[in-house]
């Protein structure tokens, strides 16, 4: 297993100098930085051309949601800037998430790139069934809606969806090896659980299929971000020694 390239690191920070000194740190340890509203909406494409400078991935976790044209042109412009990595949350709709493929496509060919890989936001991880029964009101099992809009976000030509590690295994059984997981909400076990209700650690997600996992606050809120981040890689391979026994 190549642990880099499933990891997936956070920048929700309040600075531009701290994202890149979280840059400059941990880039050999992370396969793709996430950039996501904070980040995004304080420093935009100058974030994004650092890690750039640096060979390094991002991801543009803005999760679009809107009336198809206009996320469609979004998608468009979200590929003009730059990215290959992005997200719409699945519950704004088959149509619209059609519409991000076609704008993101649409982009890449004028770019002569291949096509973005695009994932949909199932359920964020803050939800928890009893918000969606008392708040939402959706009279459905959390985990079994999240299946349900992963279905449609594969129907409208996404590569894959951001969903808790508790459904990578349902998901991968019905819709696939090749649809893409990629799993928020993963807390090493030495680390605090914090506003998020459905989380797994490092070495669950990846066992359970997870192809991606978002570290954050465990390593980015750390005294020593490296050390932090070679930390998990220990709980991940230790896992893996363990399975083999």
């Amino acid at each position: 297993m190549n642990i880099k390239e499933k990891i997936v690191l956070a920048l929700d920070v309040e600075t531009i100098e701290e994202a890149k000194k979280l840059v400059d740190e941990l880039y050999e340890y992370t396969g793709t930085f996430k950039v996501g509203l904070q980040l995004f909406c304080g420093y935009g494409l100058e974030i994004i051309n650092y890690i750039l400078s640096k060979n390094s991935n991002f991801f543009l976790d803005v999760k679009l949601h809107d009336i198809p044209n206009t996320v469609q042109k979004a998608a468009e412009n979200v590929i003009l800037r730059g990215a290959n990595f992005f997200n719409v949350h699945a519950t704004g709709g088959l149509e619209m998430m059609k519409a991000a493929r076609k704008g993101a496509d649409t982009a890449s060919e004028k770019l002569g790139r291949k096509k973005a890989l695009i994932l949909g936001v199932t359920m964020l991880t803050s939800i928890s069934q009893d918000v969606l029964d008392n708040e939402f009101m959706i009279n459905k099992n959390v985990s079994d809606f999240a299946i349900h809009l992963a279905k449609l976000a594969k129907e409208a030509g996404l590569d894959g969806v951001v969903a808790s590690a508790l459904e990578v295994e349902k998901i991968k059984n019905e819709l696939g090896s090749d649809f893409k997981v990629l799993c928020p909400g993963i807390r090493p076990k030495w680390s605090l659980t914090d506003d998020q209700k459905r989380i797994a650690t490092p070495y669950e997600a990846i066992k359970r299929g997870a192809d991606y996992i978002v570290i954050g606050r465990a390593v980015t809120k750390s005294e020593n971000p490296k050390e932090a981040m070679i930390k998990i890689y220990e709980e991940i391979k230790e896992g893996e020694l363990c399975s083999q026994h």
